[in-house]
């Protein structure tokens, strides 16, 4: 996969926001390739065994469910997660290909392009989010980019274990 650029084609606030979004989204993707199967399972740090390159994708792709779903749109949460089991999209990840999950964060991001295209960036969110604050678009979209860099962290950490990969 060919990463896209983080200079944006123009330089308005909104253009701004989803290119990095964008940009931290397929550095998430192309860390990803060319891991196998059995490497994208596997949990190499002892104190987070719940964390693989597959749990990373599936948590960033129900982060940004949760964050535009739930909270911006004020929907039903339908997420894999429980009360029980809050961390359980990283858990059941190793039960799926790593390219479908790939596949379903991609079309998930594509959702979510359109919802912000559709939205002024000051639209306050249906739901509370943790903070008990109606954030806004704006807000969600810079959480998101700094979730996603963050777990890009943490992905380039796995891949350069499982494999000695290394990269921007």
């Amino acid at each position: 996969m060919t990463r896209i650029d983080d200079t944006p084609p123009a330089w308005d606030e909104r253009t701004q926001l989803t290119t990095f979004l964008d940009y931290a989204r397929d550095t998430a993707r192309t860390k990803c390739d060319g891991v196998s199967a059995e490497n994208a399972r596997k949990a190499l740090l002892p104190g987070s065994p719940l964390m693989t390159m597959s749990g990373l994708i599936n948590h960033l792709r129900w982060v940004e469910y949760y964050w535009f779903h739930v909270v911006f749109l004020g929907e039903e949460d339908q997420g894999p997660w429980t009360d029980e089991d809050p961390d359980r999209e990283m858990r059941i990840a190793v039960d799926f290909p790593l390219a479908q999950l790939l596949d379903e964060y991609a079309a998930e991001s594509a959702r979510h392009r359109e919802l912000v295209a559709g939205n002024s960036l000051d639209e306050k969110a249906r739901r509370a989010g943790r903070s008990g604050l109606h954030v806004d678009l704006r807000w969600i979209l810079l959480h998101l980019t700094e979730e996603t860099a963050r777990h890009n962290g943490h992905l380039d950490i796995l891949r350069e274990m499982l494999d000695g990969t290394t990269g921007d």
